[in-house]
């Protein structure tokens, strides 16, 4: 087995089989990194898709996460509010349209979003639609198939749900609602016509094994974005003494992550801000999409600077 090997035949549209992505986690980075950006090359051509995020509810959640900020295990000091109205919101997508970005979610806390919260966001949604050219994004938990179908006639395209980690390693970050509950919503969002975006958080003492395994899982929902965060440990939270991962560590992942998702965009996202060159090299290992600006809890990278650097690589970036 080599990496060229693997590499072709995934070029070729095979699957590789978990036995070979473990074989990628110990071949030379350089390799796996240069194979991982010529299967972006094929599959997703020069184009680089950047979204921006906005909190639209925020506070104290039902769920023991242990790395957010917002979760009930959390003893960390953060703003509450109730769900944005549409001016706040259309507002701030104003700021972002015909800047490169080209996906804006809403964002909210909590297990789910109830219906009077939901009838809002959908009418934030439509205000985005008739003010931007922007293309609305929701992440609201575990919404049901009703749901899913009200967002979609509001103008929603496309359903945030992160699947987080490895199925056998979630309960040791979560125990307040499961995989398989997550699995039913992102089924669901795919049998509702819209697009689906998962992935999850690293460096939260996960082991390669639980990495592949997450991957794997995924491919069974088929996410078209895959967004991958490297664990920033916020002081309150019970991860707060973890410790960065290496960059190296972060490229392997996002490389090994092309090698099992090949279709999907790999969105590198939070953990950007503090690797010296907010991603350049990242995106030349399988990456061509990104989160510009703060995320939800921690700091990101500036839009001014992701525009120069992706550039810089030869991307296309819409406007």
């Amino acid at each position: 087995m080599t990496v060229n090997e693997l590499k072709e035949k995934v070029l070729n549209d095979a699957t590789i089989s978990k036995e070979e992505a473990l074989f990628l986690v110990d071949a030379d980075l350089e390799e796996v990194a240069s194979a991982a950006d010529e299967i972006r090359k094929k599959n997703n051509g020069n184009n680089f898709d950047m979204c921006a995020i906005m909190s639209v509810k925020g506070g104290r959640c039902s769920e023991n996460c242990k790395f957010c900020a917002q979760s009930s295990c959390s003893n960390a000091d953060i703003p509450e509010y109730k769900v944005r109205d549409t001016d706040y919101v259309v507002a701030d997508a104003k700021k972002r349209n015909k800047t490169g970005i080209t996906h804006y979610c809403q964002v909210s806390s909590g297990r789910k979003v109830n219906s009077k919260e939901l009838s809002q966001i959908c009418e934030n949604v439509r205000g985005i639609v008739s003010e931007t050219n922007l293309i609305p994004c929701v992440s609201l938990g575990l919404l049901s198939k009703e749901d899913l179908e009200e967002l979609k006639k509001a103008g929603v395209k496309r359903v945030h749900n992160n699947i987080e980690t490895s199925p056998k390693y979630f309960g040791k970050l979560c125990t307040t609602h499961t995989t398989d509950e997550k699995i039913k919503v992102m089924k669901l969002v795919h049998e509702a016509g819209l697009e689906l975006c998962s992935g999850g958080i690293f460096g939260v003492g996960e082991s390669w094994e639980d990495r592949i395994d997450m991957a794997l899982a995924l491919r069974e929902v088929n996410p078209e974005s895959v967004p991958i965060n490297m664990l920033k440990p916020i002081k309150g939270t019970p991860l707060e003494s973890y410790p960065y991962l290496s960059e190296d560590e972060l490229r392997r992942i996002i490389a090994i992550f092309k090698f099992i998702l090949p279709h999907s965009e790999i969105r590198f996202a939070a953990g950007r801000d503090i690797i010296e060159d907010a991603g350049i090299s990242f995106f030349r290992s399988g990456s061509n999409a990104t989160i510009s600006g703060d995320m939800l809890t921690v700091k990101g990278v500036s839009l001014e600077k992701d525009l120069e650097n992706i550039r810089a690589l030869g991307y296309e970036i819409a406007e």
